[in-house]
Formats: C-alpha cells, structure tokens, sequence
C-alpha cells in the first residue's frame, strides 16, 4: 500500500512514546478525560488488519493482549475497550483503553456523547499513576519480544 502524502501514525509517534520494537510501537494518547488511553501502532504503513500476515496479525494481536493486561493489572478498569476503527487515520493502530464506571462517557464508547460530567479528581489520580503504568508495559513488552 503507497503511503499518503501526510499520515501522522508514519509523521510522528502519534502520543507519548511508551516502547518501540522491530514491527509495532506502543505510546500513550493523549485523549482528554481519558488517561488510561494506549494504542499499539504498525510501524509500516498499512491501512488493514488483512494487509498484514498472518504471523504479523499474531504478533500485533499478541502486543494488544500485553498492553490490555498491564492496564487491567495496574489500573483496575470497570472494563477495557479495544477498537481499530481507522476512520479517521488510516494506519493500522488498536487503541487499548482503560473505562471506569465514572469515566464522563461510561458506558458508551468515549467517541460518543459525554454521560455526565468529568470526574477530574479520579482523572487526576489516575494521571499519578501512568509513570508506574509505563513502566510496567515497558518490563512486560520487554519480556515479551524478548
């Protein structure tokens, strides 16, 4: 697939850069309301799923399943979402996201209509924690491509 002349997941990291490996990088977005918001990006430039092989949709998979744990494990979510929608940036990326029951948009997707209010103090203390929630993906994706 031709690269377009602009794609910001091949311009930059797309977010704080958590961990990088030969195929896939993990960073941090930076999502409003939403600290406890990762994706795992493809390093090459493909816009599916099914442009990958199969060993490499394994190993992306493989890379969403570390990130998901490390979050459930750290930050105790009411639940995780996993989505690779791609709508709006054409590069293969899953966002892993950590949702609690407080969260402003809970329980519909956060690309929906705000339910309620920000909870900034939860948000605050989760945003405490991220350092400790880095490091941590960092020692399992390390043990993991290893």
């Amino acid at each position: 697939m031709s690269i377009p002349a602009t794609c910001p997941l091949c311009d930059s990291d797309g977010g704080t850069l958590i961990w990088s490996g030969a195929k896939l990088r993990v960073i941090r977005a930076q999502e409003a309301g939403f600290p406890g918001f990762y994706r795992v990006v493809w390093t090459a430039h493909v816009a599916e799923f099914s442009d990958l092989s199969a060993a490499d949709r394994s190993l992306c998979m493989e890379a969403v399943t570390v990130v998901e744990r490390v979050l459930r494990e750290q930050l105790s979510p009411t639940k995780i979402n996993l989505a690779a929608l791609g709508n709006m940036v054409a590069h293969l990326h899953w966002h892993v996201i950590a949702r609690y029951d407080w969260d402003s948009h809970f329980p519909a997707p956060i690309w929906a209509g705000a339910q309620r209010g920000r909870d900034e103090q939860r948000e605050s203390e989760l945003v405490q924690r991220l350092p400790q929630v880095d490091a941590a993906l960092v020692a399992a994706l390390n043990t993991w491509a290893a």
